[in-house]
């Protein structure tokens, strides 16, 4: 009998819903806004309506679901509990348990970036390695590790928290986290441009970037491709700092693949030209073929990642 899935990825504006055979294949995937009203008390009723709309739709029994696989942004315990989901407004939320009591059907619940990673190892840019870390750059910086095929959690769900290893001691401003330091404060959109404003207020450079109202991430590396020498120097910093701490993670996992993700990641060849050359001048001599790639499934990838999370 043909077996089916729900993969869901929760975000802070919207939760990403696809519908899947368990091969892989992607039947049908929707969005809805993710009600974060009232410390989120609705976005998993309103998961449990779609789930239930869905299957009534195309006349499936729950007996015909492999699972619900649902990744959320915030530290997941093993029985399915989600710890201070600040963008959801969540302090401790089970999740597994109410998808299972709301629809009958088997759920698996994991940190959004980590499901991310497996995504990309199941049908993405890093299909058919078993051995993968995944960084993505967006408005923060998440990070996913593989390890022979299995997400790496730890014990509190923590695991794979990327963005927040510390890269500078010096630091004085603070990250969202409360920290100083963060990988997430020089690698994020707004870490880099953070960076670039701050080199900006301390010298007088004549650089292109100045004539820019509101300065974003692109900018800057478009600057840079036009040979822009401030955005030049900018994205070498933000690539020596993100290369270096890419090579203390590969000391532990060492990977046979990093896969780059999010906005920042639209920045393509560049990046990954720059990033890879700062890794291996800093690397594990062993560690230095790791491969770098940009991740192939976009924003689909969490909901992949999802549904392969529930045959693990």
């Amino acid at each position: 009998m043909k077996k089916y899935a729900f993969g869901v990825d929760i975000g802070g504006t919207t939760c990403k819903i696809g519908f899947f055979e368990t091969d892989g294949n992607l039947l049908e995937k929707w969005e809805i806004q993710t009600d974060i009203e009232e410390n989120g008390k609705n976005i998993l009723p309103n998961l449990i309506r779609e789930v239930t709309r869905k299957l009534q739709e195309r006349g499936i029994e729950g007996d015909e679901v492999e699972g619900v696989g649902i990744g959320v942004p915030g530290a997941i315990t093993d029985g399915g509990i989600a710890q201070r989901c600040v963008n959801l407004g969540w302090e401790a939320v089970n999740v597994r348990e109410a998808i299972e009591q709301g629809t009958g059907i088997r759920v698996k619940v994991g940190n959004d970036a980590n499901v991310a990673a497996l995504g990309e190892m199941w049908q993405g840019a890093a299909k058919g390695c078993r051995d993968v870390v995944m960084v993505t750059l967006g408005t923060g910086v998440g990070g996913g590790i593989i390890v022979d095929g299995r997400m790496v959690s730890g014990f509190c769900g923590a695991g794979g928290e990327i963005g927040h290893i510390t890269v500078n001691l010096e630091e004085t401003e603070r990250c969202n986290c409360g920290r100083c330091g963060c990988l997430e404060q020089y690698a994020s959109a707004t870490g880099i441009v953070r960076m670039a404003k701050r080199r900006l207020a301390q010298s007088g450079e004549q650089t292109r970037l100045r004539a820019y109202t509101t300065l974003t991430a692109k900018d800057i590396f478009d600057a840079a491709k036009a040979q822009d020498e401030v955005a030049v120097q900018l994205v070498e910093d933000v690539c020596e700092i993100l290369g270096v701490a890419l090579s203390n993670i590969s000391c532990v996992a060492n990977p046979e693949i990093i896969v780059v993700g999010g906005g920042v990641s639209k920045a393509g060849d560049m990046l990954i030209h720059t990033l890879s050359k700062h890794y291996i001048e800093h690397a594990f001599p062993v560690c230095r073929n790791t491969k770098f790639v940009l991740a192939g499934l976009g924003n689909d990838a969490g909901m992949y990642g999802s549904v392969q999370m529930l045959f693990d």
